[in-house]
């Protein structure tokens, strides 16, 4: 008696398990990496304490009309980071003020993705005038100093969360379309792209079965390297007075202390925690960045 052949498993079913595997290949790499580790660690705290700053402290503790403290008060037992301008205690301000910098920074970034992948890929695969006018316009945004832009734009659309989250997405997708054009234009000379198209597959059916699948790892590792930068930004808008003043961030923390003279005052508690938490936001978002791109690109690693 003879068993039956057990069933073939569909394209789809491959394509899924490849990418199983893969991921799995690019988790066990990235663990070797101890510095892309511990940056992914610093991260999660940071994140489990913005969402969870809610539950653990009242929200009502922001409000300057019920601080109790005293104003610019040193540390102290009742208060670990001391006070701040209103009196409020500097380590309540300190967790909620991480919601912000992480949310902006987050879709931010989505929003310069989106368009840097789109505009990167349009302007490797589409030749003639369209590819050149896709190409210039990312040189010109590339080439245009990001802080003069960005205040312009948040001046014109005000200090918002969204305004925040639109301003620094559109400045900040060039760099990321320079990477994915020159990407496409690698992946358009190999010989499958040229057998789809001897097929009869159009420029969408390329872009969004074979371009894209190429280029995603690469648009996946510059997205950790971008929150960075948009974290920063985002501080420096706030810092500058370009924030949402009806929200509390690093930022804002950072212009409250300056203008309330927390320099000349000695004020140390009120004006070095939240310069940490830039750092070591920014800081981690680049380790993790950098340990993906070693993954998706050996060769940089290579001729470093």
């Amino acid at each position: 008696m003879t068993t039956a052949a057990p069933p073939t498993p569909s394209p789809r079913a491959l394509r899924w398990q490849l990418r199983r595997n893969a991921a799995a290949r690019t988790w066990t790499r990235f663990q070797a990496n101890r510095l892309g580790l511990g940056g992914l660690v610093v991260l999660l705290l940071f994140g489990a304490i913005a969402l969870a700053a809610p539950l653990l402290l009242d929200a009502n503790e922001l409000r300057a009309s019920q601080a109790t403290g005293p104003i610019l008060g040193a540390p102290s037992a009742e208060y670990p980071l001391g006070t701040d301008d209103s009196g409020r205690s500097v380590l309540t301000v300190l967790i909620f003020g991480s919601r912000v910098p992480l949310l902006v920074g987050v879709t931010a970034t989505i929003v310069a993705m989106v368009i840097g992948t789109l505009i990167g890929i349009a302007s490797g695969l589409f030749d003639g005038w369209v590819g050149t006018l896709l190409f210039r316009l990312t040189e010109w945004f590339l080439v245009i100093p990001f802080l003069p832009l960005a205040l312009v734009l948040a001046t014109l659309l005000g200090g918002s969360l969204l305004s925040l989250i639109i301003v620094i997405g559109v400045t900040g997708w060039s760099s990321t379309a320079i990477l994915i054009r020159a990407q496409t234009l690698s992946v358009r000379e190999r010989p499958f792209i040229e057998r789809a198209r001897i097929l009869g597959a159009g420029r969408w059916h390329l872009m969004t079965r074979h371009i894209f699948p190429n280029v995603l790892p690469l648009v996946f590792a510059n997205t950790t390297l971008t929150v960075a930068g948009s974290v920063l930004a985002e501080t420096t808008l706030a810092f500058l007075g370009f924030g949402d003043p009806t929200n509390v961030s690093w930022g804002t923390m950072l212009n409250s202390a300056f203008n309330n003279g927390a320099v000349s005052l000695g004020a140390w508690w009120f004006l070095i925690p939240p310069g940490i938490c830039v750092v070591l936001v920014v800081l981690a978002f680049t380790l993790v960045g950098q340990a993906l791109e070693d993954i998706v690109n050996p060769r940089l690693k290579e001729t470093a």
